[in-house]
Formats: C-alpha cells, sequence, structure tokens
C-alpha cells in the first residue's frame, strides 16, 4: 500500500473543527462587542423634580398649601416675592453615546402661587420656547417683572 504524507493544512476533519471553532469565535467576540457598544448608546437624564401624570389637574384654584403638598410633594424651592409661591423644578437631557456631551432636551419650572390665605390662586408650567419663558398652561409669555427676572434666573442657574 503506498504510503501518503500528511499534508500541511492537515486532515479534513481537523479543518472542518478549526473552521467550527473559527467561526464561533468571531460570534462570540461579535456579541461581547455589541454588549459593549450597547452600554454606549443613547442615554436620558431626569434631573429635579418629576411631575406626577395628571398632577396639575388635581389641584383646583382655592386649594390650601397642605393639599398641594399633598399632591406635588415639597417644592425644589419657595420663593416670597409677592406672595408665597412654589417652583418644582426639572431638567431632561439626552447624549447620544456615553462619551458625547449632554443636551437639555426639557427644562420646566411648574409654579403654584398662592394669595395671602395660602389658597392657590394661579397654576404656571414655565418652560423656553424659542429661547424665551413661556407658560404652558396660559399659552402665554409672562410680561417685564419680578416674576420674569426671577424665573429667567432659575432657568440660568439649573445645571444639576
Amino acid at each position: 500500500m503506498p504510503h501518503v504524507l500528511p499534508t500541511r493544512s492537515g486532515s479534513p476533519d481537523r479543518r472542518r473543527s478549526f473552521a467550527r471553532t473559527a467561526a464561533w469565535t468571531v460570534r462570540a467576540g461579535a456579541v461581547a462587542l455589541a454588549v459593549l457598544l450597547g452600554g454606549c448608546l443613547g442615554e436620558t437624564y431626569q434631573r429635579g423634580y418629576v411631575l406626577p401624570e395628571g398632577g396639575l389637574e388635581q389641584i383646583p384654584l382655592g386649594a390650601s398649601q397642605e393639599q398641594v403638598l399633598i399632591v406635588l410633594g415639597t417644592p425644589s424651592t419657595v420663593a416670597t416675592v409677592s406672595g408665597e409661591v412654589f417652583y418644582y423644578i426639572s431638567q431632561r437631557t439626552e447624549r447620544a453615546a456615553t462619551f458625547m456631551p449632554q443636551n437639555v432636551v426639557d427644562q420646566r419650572v411648574v409654579a403654584v402661587y398662592f394669595d395671602k390665605n395660602r389658597k392657590v390662586e394661579r397654576l404656571a408650567n414655565y418652560g423656553l420656547q424659542d429661547g424665551k419663558v413661556f407658560d404652558f398652561v396660559s399659552r402665554t409669555t409672562p410680561t417685564s417683572g419680578q416674576e420674569l427676572r426671577y424665573l429667567a434666573y432659575l432657568f440660568k442657574i439649573i445645571k444639576f
């Protein structure tokens, strides 16, 4: 019987085994890469107060401060400019990947104004629209005065 010398690439069984191992290694590497990159993709951050669904609708005009505290909780800050005001401040930011800077998507200041008897006089949900402070409840931009200066100041210092 003639003697056959082995080839450099090895037997067919060994080549198939090597191909299966290489394919498995490539798949495992792809899964590992996907898991690593998956942690880097888009993130959303919510900072500050989170307004509960229908929270402002639960506060009628004339409600007491205690009712407001029960429904909305403790305010972010309180002002006594002209009467007492509760401010609930929030900010939502997003970034496309972990290593990228955060972009502010939404900033809100919910204001609950009280009269001298500590009853709700007015509600406002301020945000920025076209770079200006805008009340999303009354659909108006506040006019100049002490309140607008205070709100503009709040939007500028919110950095969380």
